[in-house]
Formats: structure tokens, sequence, C-alpha cells
């Protein structure tokens, strides 16, 4: 099959469901070979995560997850507010999140979500040359402290019970892949 054959073309756009986090659509397609059939889709606003690294740690937030009903143990971020930069998102939310500012903030990578069903992305940092100010800004309803980690007992530990966000894993491949290209170049 050709590249061009495994195109759709949305032809009608539902909104079944708004929330204040997402919407859900309901979106008819046609693919180029003629199948025709209605798809969800959630379109959600992007957001980042920052592998924030202060000395030899990282610096992780703890937190309740509400799909999930419990506290997990994975790296700050949040949602990019309208016509912000993520990097500004990433800036915004690390200082928020944790009290620190970073002196150096390093795009590494944008990714989908989940192209399946998200319609967003998020975008990786590695927040450096951090300064702690000791002043978390959290919104009204956030509720959650920080801690810091060595980033080998991270990666060790990146699986078990407490550290289980997947785009934390994406986080740290991308965080690798950085110190690789650092190493040969």
């Amino acid at each position: 099959m050709s590249y061009e054959e495994l195109k759709w073309k949305t032809d009608e756009v539902k909104n079944i469901l708004h929330t204040p986090v997402f919407d859900v659509r309901n979106q008819h397609s046609v693919s180029a070979t003629g199948i025709t059939g209605d798809y969800v889709a959630i379109d959600a606003p992007d957001w980042v995560v920052i592998a924030a690294v202060h000395g030899d740690n990282f610096v992780l937030v703890r937190q309740w997850r509400h799909g999930e009903g419990r506290v997990t143990l994975e790296f700050p971020g949040g949602v990019c507010e309208k016509g912000e930069d993520p990097r500004e998102t990433a800036l915004r939310e690390l200082e928020e999140e944790t009290g620190f500012r970073a002196g150096k903030m390093t795009l590494l990578g944008r990714v989908s979500a989940n192209p399946a069903l998200f319609m967003n992305h998020f975008s990786v940092f590695l927040a450096e040359d951090l300064i702690q100010t000791n002043e978390q800004h959290l919104d009204d309803d956030e509720l959650l402290t920080y801690e810091e980690l060595p980033i080998k007992e991270v990666v060790r530990r990146y699986g078990d019970e407490e550290l289980t966000h997947a785009y934390m894993g994406t986080a740290l491949a991308m965080y690798f892949r950085k110190l690789m290209q650092d190493e040969n170049s």
C-alpha cells in the first residue's frame, strides 16, 4: 500500500464531551481507499515534562493521580496555557511545583502523547543550573511535594510501584539520548 493510500480525511467533526481538561470528538473519516467510519479523538492542550537535574539528582514531584487513585512520584510538568511557548511552560511549571528556577532549559524533544487517540503533543525539557527559591506556587487544586533522588536510583526504580508515569520513561530516554550525543561530540 502506498503512503497516499494510508491517509484518511476527516469530513465531519462533532464534539461529544467537553471537560475542563479535554474535549472528546467524534470524527467521521474516509480513507483514500473508500473506507468510512466514526473515530474518537481527544483534543487536549499540549503539555511539558521536565527532567530537572540538581547535582547527581533528579528533582521529582510526589502527587495524587486521580486516574490511578494513588500517589505517584514523577518529573514535574504541566499544561501549556493557550498561546504559551512550551519552554515558558517548562520554566513556569518547574518553579511553581518545586521552587527551583532553571538557569538553563533545553528542549530534548516533542512527541505525541498517543496518536491513536490524542491530538496533542508533549515536550520534554532538561532543566539544569538550578537555583532553589524554596517557594512553590501551586494551583488551588494542586497538592504536591517535591524531593530529590539520585539519577541512578530513578533509573533503577522506574516502573516500580511509585515511578509508573509513562511520560517519565520518554523523558528518561530523551535525557540519556542527550548524554550519549554530548559524549560523542
